[in-house]
């Protein structure tokens, strides 16, 4: 069977993923700070937005709606009034602290049960690990299966550890791992990013330079030769 695919909205990757995100999947989207996790996440939504698709942004760092949109408008690319309409925000992070993890998955269920959304983000998922420990990897399980019934594609962004390519605890239940880095180089520090798997499909190896711009988010600059 042909899978059915959906644009990542990063210039140059569906290139090197046969033409988009299998639709319907989950991947993770790993790097350490500052490599461009939350932007690869805002390219996603909004071309979904562009397309007429729903998004649904879950955060779990108990930001406001007002940050997203200060964060937002720092971009030419996002154009804000897409946010409360095309593109729905949930925070659930006051309930890692007062709820336990079947709370939190239903909650999310809930949202995603409202909007309705073809297009997931839940940034990040590794601050999940902090709340509750031993049932962590239980919960990720469980969450992965949720989305997994909806059509929809979700991107899970995850905060790697020194020395740690990707979170190990949620690598092995998604679709999908893309990994972003930042390595220094002749003195310059360089971004990069590396499809490390993705089910279904032929994609292109390797670390591929990639730029962060205001105008167009994540560009991977192999798309530019």
């Amino acid at each position: 069977m042909k899978l059915e695919r959906i644009s990542s909205g990063i210039d140059g990757l569906d290139v090197m993923i046969g033409g988009g995100y299998p639709f319907p999947s989950v991947s993770l989207v790993a790097g350490s700070a500052g490599t461009g996790k939350t932007t690869f996440a805002m390219n996603f939504l909004i071309e979904g937005a562009k397309r007429g698709e729903q998004g649904l942004f879950v955060t779990t760092l108990s930001e406001p709606t007002q940050w997203m949109l200060k964060y937002a408008s720092q971009f030419n690319f996002i154009q804000k009034e897409y946010f409360d309409n095309e593109i729905k925000y949930a925070d659930v992070g006051t309930l890692l602290q007062k709820k336990g993890y079947e709370k939190l998955l239903d909650i999310i269920d809930e949202k995603i049960a409202e909007c309705m959304p073809q297009r997931i983000v839940i940034d990040p998922i590794t601050v999940v690990g902090a709340f509750f420990e031993e049932d962590y990897r239980l919960f990720l399980f469980e969450l992965v299966n949720i989305l997994k019934n909806w059509q929809a594609v979700t991107i899970l962004t995850g905060e790697v550890k020194p020395g740690e390519p990707y979170p190990p605890q949620i690598s092995y239940a998604v679709d999908s791992v893309i990994l972003l880095s930042m390595l220094e180089e002749e003195g310059t520090r360089r971004k990069y990013l590396e499809v490390l798997k993705m089910r279904g499909t032929n994609h292109t190896s390797g670390k591929q330079p990639m730029a962060i711009t205001t105008e167009n988010g994540i560009t991977v600059l192999k798309s530019r030769f």
